[in-house]
């Protein structure tokens, strides 16, 4: 599950994704997540959003429900200083951040060391 608030380059690393085995549902922001990673039998969620806030509050939505605690998930942010300790308060698991700029090959390598 690709969430992504910007639908050229949701376009370009779904693309990439599935270059790399990835079957991939894209969407943009929504609060919705949950009923998407429900729907479409995720097995990871990737967010990049413009604010972190954004996928922050993502994040926490994905994690709040019962079936998603320990989800895999992503975040590709421009602030991984502001990331990072929120996440760590948070004692957040199976979570990885991919500072921007950033490649489809690094979120690649992110899932897979995520879903291993």
């Amino acid at each position: 599950m690709l969430i992504d608030d910007t639908p050229e380059i949701a376009e370009l690393l779904t693309f990439s994704l599935r270059d790399l085995a990835h079957q991939v549902f894209a969407s943009g922001y929504t609060n919705a997540v949950n009923d998407l990673v429900l729907e479409h039998k995720a097995d990871a969620v990737v967010l990049d959003c413009s604010a972190y806030d954004m996928s922050e509050a993502l994040f926490d939505s994905v994690r709040s429900h019962p079936n998603h605690a320990e989800l895999p998930v992503v975040i590709i942010t421009d602030t991984p200083e502001q990331a990072e300790p929120s996440l760590r308060s948070r004692k957040a698991r199976k979570v990885l951040i991919v500072p921007k700029p950033f490649t489809g090959a690094q979120v690649g390598r992110a899932l897979a060391q995520l879903l291993e």
